[in-house]
């Protein structure tokens, strides 16, 4: 993880973008993130996010900003990933995404 940070430091990028089902991926880039002082992203599914309030509440307190897809369908990692790429797509010239 963190070799991906540095490359993305190393293209000029200035945020991280995640996503996540279990909380487990969000927490260790959002670990990452706040040790390399970099901006952090996570996408999660809201149906994920709930049962996984912990992960959720790490993340956070690592600085990462969390997003929880609760006006999408299925509310789960599918969406998660979906949303991350789109926003991915729009911002391309200032973040990598991780995964």
């Amino acid at each position: 993880m963190s070799t991906k940070i540095s490359l993305a430091k190393y293209l000029g990028k200035t945020r991280i973008i995640a996503e996540t089902g279990a909380g487990l991926h969000g927490v260790t880039t959002a670990t990452v993130c706040a040790r390399c002082g970099t901006e952090c992203i996570v996408y999660m599914g809201a149906e994920d996010a709930q049962r996984q309030a912990l992960n959720v509440f790490h993340m956070k307190t690592l600085g990462a900003k969390v997003y929880n897809l609760e006006f999408k369908s299925n509310k789960l990692l599918r969406d998660a990933v979906n949303e991350a790429m789109r926003f991915w797509v729009s911002t391309c010239r200032t973040l990598r995404p991780s995964g």
